[in-house]
């Protein structure tokens, strides 16, 4: 029997969210929408411009969130990532420990700068992200946890590790080891600049093929190369056994390795679409390793990230979890 439901590698990053204006971002020279990686004194720049509203600060990056919500939902995680031996990083390692994960974070840390991930929200939900990636550049196999991968369920991947190439050969390695071990490998595409400007190393991550793929609508079509989604669902059978693509407020396209499946998601008044994404991937991993189906999966992550959507933060409180695991389980 696994010991983990989810292993997940990912970069550490504290995140940092404003709620912020358009012309903000257009006055700052900022992409709107996208995750821009920037240096140390880009990301300080913008802070000290910043004139909107902050809330407070929790640990994140994309896989982290992701598994904070297997956890949450009740599930068992363990989280490869690295942080400095600073005060972020002191943060970082008490937030993600306490939110019930297992991480390599316990065997020490290293000298240097946390990283950060400055979210900024507009009035239309949503979010674009300027990170400085700092140690977790840095991440290796050095950070992988080879008994804990194998004692897993299933191995997540964070697109975001394709940008370091210390990063994606860990993300490589950790796959290699799953596969030898039986343990299903997830993927994440993350977003759609990354994945058009990182598409072949992307597909190094894939190899032959993965288990799961997340992405939404435009990171689909992004790697698919496609403007039409029917295609993109096409092609993507092509790279994942299976896959769940996110359509924003209409729900998601699912296909479970035999049908297409539709979710619809219930109506919402989205204010802040921060981590939405990372959530629908836990839920849905989740479910998926409680022995639920994909229609079943797809539901509860709906509903999940639907929830998220109405409220500021990237993730949810572990009670909310709860109480839309009971609804869409009973």
């Amino acid at each position: 029997m696994a010991q983990y439901d989810v292993y997940g590698v990912g970069n550490a990053l504290v995140d940092m969210e404003f709620e912020v204006t358009p012309d903000f971002l257009q006055e700052m020279n900022v992409q709107k929408g996208l995750m821009t990686l920037v240096d140390e004194d880009r990301q300080k720049e913008l802070v000290n411009n910043l004139h909107g509203i902050q809330h407070k600060r929790s640990c994140g990056g994309s896989a982290a969130n992701t598994l904070i919500a297997v956890a949450q939902m009740g599930g068992k995680g363990f989280y490869s990532c690295k942080v400095a031996d600073d005060e972020t990083g002191d943060f970082y390692t008490k937030d993600l420990l306490a939110s019930g994960l297992e991480s390599n974070l316990i065997d020490g840390r290293q000298e240097g700068v946390t990283g950060k991930c400055l979210v900024m929200i507009t009035p239309d939900a949503d979010r674009t992200m300027n990170t400085y990636l700092g140690i977790t550049e840095t991440f290796s196999e050095a950070e992988l946890k080879e008994d804990a991968i194998k004692n897993s369920k299933y191995l997540y991947m964070e697109g975001y590790l394709v940008t370091s190439p210390t990063g994606k050969a860990a993300a490589i390695k950790a796959r290699d080891i799953a596969r030898a071990a039986g343990v299903k490998v997830a993927l994440t595409f993350s977003d759609p600049g990354i994945v058009g400007f990182f598409k072949t190393g992307f597909e190094e991550m894939i190899g032959d093929g993965v288990d799961m793929v997340f992405c939404n609508e435009e990171e689909a079509k992004s790697f698919t190369g496609s403007d039409d989604l029917a295609t993109a669902f096409e092609v993507l059978k092509k790279v994942a056994k299976t896959f769940a693509i996110t359509t924003g407020p209409a729900g998601a396209i699912l296909w479970d390795g035999s049908k297409e499946i539709q979710v619809v998601a219930a109506p919402a008044n989205a204010i802040d679409t921060n981590g939405a994404g990372d959530l629908f991937a836990g839920s849905f991993l989740y479910a998926l390793s409680q022995g639920k189906s994909f229609g079943e999966a797809g539901k509860l992550a709906c509903a999940a990230s639907g929830t998220l959507v109405q409220q500021f933060g990237p993730r949810l409180k572990k009670e909310q979890a709860q109480e839309v695991k009971k609804r869409i389980f009973g």
